[in-house]
């Protein structure tokens, strides 16, 4: 009788054991038997290779050289002037305090100080003349400008050239007289009043068939700035009193209404 020729020997040089029932790896599609079938037992080149491969591409995530932030990015964000490697959130020259800023240290600790000299000098009725000038002169503009930036919220990753910075005056019926802000200048006015809101958790019905909605006015006029208008397009106006720095007030209104009345009462 002849003899059946029933399974395949195991291709593991050491074993060679005949299986009759082999199994086939199926990283390496080589033949073994019951106790090499797993591609550990059997040292799998498939598994040697992805285990090289994973190897290979993992590294430490970059830490941010900014004193005393202990942040970390998976990709390498670099300073393009002092080539150093910060976070997301200190990645641009002036939330790192970069070396190679225009502006050097000793001037810009100078320029603060005079800026704390003048805001502590002025005080009373000759603070809210100030306030109430569109534009003075450059000097109070630069200290408006100074005091909201130590303050102001917004969106943080915003870039610095970006930003346009603003004293918000409130409704008369919130809790909070003002609070600093900042907004991008390519914003719609309709954006700058939804995004206002939300910062100082105002009702917000501007979408919504209500009887008032929220509007943004010019501090001296009481204006009220046309929603589809960008806030950079007002800025750059020579003849309007609206500025970086300056104040603006968030006030619920009629529709029909275009100007505020007693815009002075919210500096009292």
């Amino acid at each position: 009788m002849a003899e059946l020729d029933i399974g395949q020997h195991c291709q593991l040089e050491h074993c060679r054991k005949r299986d009759f029932l082999p199994f086939v790896c199926d990283g390496c599609s080589r033949i073994f038997c019951l106790e090499h079938r797993s591609r550990e037992s059997h040292s799998c080149s498939e598994v040697t290779t992805i285990k090289e491969k994973l190897k290979s591409d993992t590294h430490e995530p970059y830490p941010c050289s900014f004193k005393d932030c202990v942040e970390k990015e998976l990709v390498p964000v670099i300073c393009p002037y002092c080539e150093k490697n910060f976070c997301l959130r200190h990645r641009h020259q002036s939330d790192h305090e970069c070396e190679k800023l225009e502006i050097s240290k000793p001037q810009m600790a100078a320029t603060q100080k005079l800026v704390k000299d003048i805001i502590d000098s002025k005080t009373g009725e000759i603070a809210v003349k100030r306030r109430k000038g569109a534009k003075n002169s450059a000097t109070t503009a630069m200290v408006a400008l100074m005091k909201l930036k130590m303050h102001a919220e917004g969106d943080k990753s915003l870039p610095q050239t970006e930003r346009i910075y603003l004293q918000v005056f409130l409704p008369k019926e919130s809790k909070e007289k003002s609070k600093p802000m900042f907004f991008c200048r390519r914003w719609s006015i309709g954006k700058v009043i939804d995004f206002a809101a939300s910062l100082a958790s105002l009702k917000n019905n501007n979408n919504k068939l209500a009887a008032k909605k929220l509007r943004l006015c010019h501090m001296t006029s009481g204006e009220v700035l046309p929603l589809d208008h960008t806030l950079e397009s007002w800025i750059a106006k020579e003849d309007c009193p609206l500025y970086n720095g300056g104040n603006i007030v968030l006030e619920y209104l009629n529709e029909e209404e275009r100007f505020l009345k007693n815009v002075d009462s919210y500096l009292e």
